[in-house]
Order: C-alpha cells, then structure tokens, then sequence
C-alpha cells in the first residue's frame, strides 16, 4: 500500500493558552485588591490612641495603648459605659473617658455637672450629646467641670484595650 502524496506537512508547535495563566493573575489581582481594600478600611477607620493622665485609673493608666474605631457602628454603635475619645476645648485635645449616660438619659446626683443648679433637680442629658465621667473621678477632668459632649465631638470608641 503507497501513498499517494508522501509529503507530511509540518505540524504547527502547539502553543499553550494563556487562559490558565490569566486565571491565575485575575485571582492574584482579585486578592491583592481584597487585601488593599481591607488595609485600606483599617488605615480610615481605626488608630492606636495612647492614654495619657490618670484620669482612667484603675483601668487605663498612663500609657496604655488602645485601638480606637471611628466607625464605632460597627461595634454596636455608643452606649453607657462605653469607653470613647472625645474632642476636647481645643482641636488637638483629646480625652479619653467612659460614656455615663446618652441623650436623653439622666445623670445621678452626685455626677451632675458643676453648673447645675443643686435645686433644678434631676440632670438630664440633651439630644445629640452625650455625658462622659473617668474612671478616677477625684481627678478627672469629664462632664461635670466640662459639661456635655456633642456627639460630633467624639471622634471614636475604644473597642481593643488591655486588662
């Protein structure tokens, strides 16, 4: 048995797809984002606050570092005792005290502020602020000298500290 046409045409090299390849990067790509994103969302969202002052003692002595959240919604949003940071008389003061009470809410005789009248009676947080006391409230500098906070003051929630 011949063959009639003996010329064997060359076969072309076969060549591998890139869909495998592109895969992968698309994958690495969609990764790297995920990762960027999420650093992202830390770096906007959360800061090492150092405490300074004794005004949190027992709990927070000087220098203790606490991870605060300005987006304190995703932590259950603010509530009494919460610990925040709040804005202090200046832009770049800041203080770190626990929420006493919410908008609406009364605060209890003896944590009253300074400049409430002994006999108006009963002390009860406006809306849109919130009441703040430290823990040591011999020296502590809070509401009671300072008065109520605005909530646009608070600048975020403690929501990481050591015990």
């Amino acid at each position: 048995m011949s063959i009639a046409n003996p010329r064997v045409l060359p076969r072309e090299p076969v060549r591998p797809t890139n869909r495998p390849r592109k895969r992968v990067i698309t994958g690495f790509g969609i990764g790297l984002l995920f990762v960027l994103g999420f650093a992202l969302f830390m770096h906007e969202n959360f800061q090492i606050v150092q405490v300074s002052g004794d005004s949190m003692l027992p709990n927070l002595p000087n220098g203790t570092r606490v991870l605060v959240t300005q987006a304190y919604w995703l932590v259950g949003g603010l509530r009494d005792n919460d610990v925040v940071v709040v804005q202090g008389g200046s832009p770049n003061e800041f203080i770190i005290k626990r929420v006493k009470a919410l908008a609406g809410e009364t605060v209890d005789f003896e944590n009253v502020p300074d400049s409430h009248p002994l006999g108006a009676g009963d002390y009860v947080v406006p809306q849109g602020m919130i009441y703040v006391l430290g823990d040591n409230l011999k020296v502590s500098e809070d509401s009671r000298s300072l008065g109520p906070f605005s909530l646009s003051k608070v600048i975020g929630k403690v929501v990481v500290a050591p015990r």
